[in-house]
């Protein structure tokens, strides 16, 4: 139960991600390295076993059902807090996950991508962060690739505040399901949440398929966030990965 009451108090702060008092970063003194020496509430960062992100290299047939996303929700806001570029929802997108309903809660980007698929990193990957009613959180990643303009992320790049930490509202809304491949196919494992204080419990689903931004829109992901916000991958310690 305290493990779904730290979850909960993470959700609790959304629809904009919860920034813990304690200053964190990915560089310097406050970088995942030093996580864990940033104050208690962070110590899962170092003593947890069920770690996220990680690098998908040995998987099992699982039988995993097909994955169904209802796509009817509209972004909110957008904000760039410092740590990574973040979107909240006005509806709610949601799947059925082990017999129970998630809810699409925010959306936000790391570049690099955290987790790996068999050794490889992407240079862009977004997490689709839901929640089911107990507060119990599952992320869907899907991984991108420069290639061709994605032009579900132009409201997004269009909308970007000039400042950090000043939350905007989206000029225009954004079609969601563009930002997700054609092919459902998908990996899972239990993980944790990548940025402190590192919660455990979290269920991943990383898509199979990746989907395509051009060099100009990442690059302007990366002007925004100013320093790559990828934790390091972490061990498995045992999990098993399924398909």
């Amino acid at each position: 139960m305290r493990r779904y009451a730290l979850l909960f108090s993470c959700l609790a702060a959304l629809p904009v991600m919860a920034e813990p008092a304690i200053h964190w970063s990915y560089e310097g003194q406050g970088s995942p390295e030093h996580w864990a020496e940033l104050g208690d509430e962070f110590q899962t960062c170092k003593t947890g076993q069920y770690q996220s992100p990680v690098d998908i290299t040995r998987v099992i047939d699982g039988k995993l059902p097909p994955l169904g996303i209802n796509f009817h929700t509209d972004t909110k806001t957008i904000v760039n807090n410092g740590h990574t570029i973040q979107v909240t929802v006005k509806d709610s997108d949601d799947f059925q996950l082990d017999n129970d309903a998630f809810v699409l809660k925010q959306f936000h980007f790391h570049a690099p991508s955290e987790n790996h698929l068999f050794g490889k990193s992407f240079p862009l990957e977004a997490h689709f962060v839901h929640a089911n009613k107990q507060g119990e959180l599952a992320v869907l990643a899907v991984m991108f690739e420069t290639g061709a303009e994605n032009s579900a992320l132009k409201p997004l790049l269009a909308s970007l505040p000039a400042q950090q930490n000043q939350v905007e509202t989206m000029k225009q809304s954004m079609d969601l399901a563009t930002l997700f491949p054609a092919g459902k196919h998908y990996y899972r494992f239990s993980g944790s949440l990548t940025t402190p204080p590192c919660t455990e419990g979290v269920r991943w689903l990383i898509l199979k398929q990746p989907v395509t931004l051009s060099p100009a829109q990442l690059a302007v992901f990366e002007h925004a966030l100013k320093h790559a916000n990828n934790r390091p991958l972490q061990p498995l310690h045992g999990r098993i990965i399924a398909e």
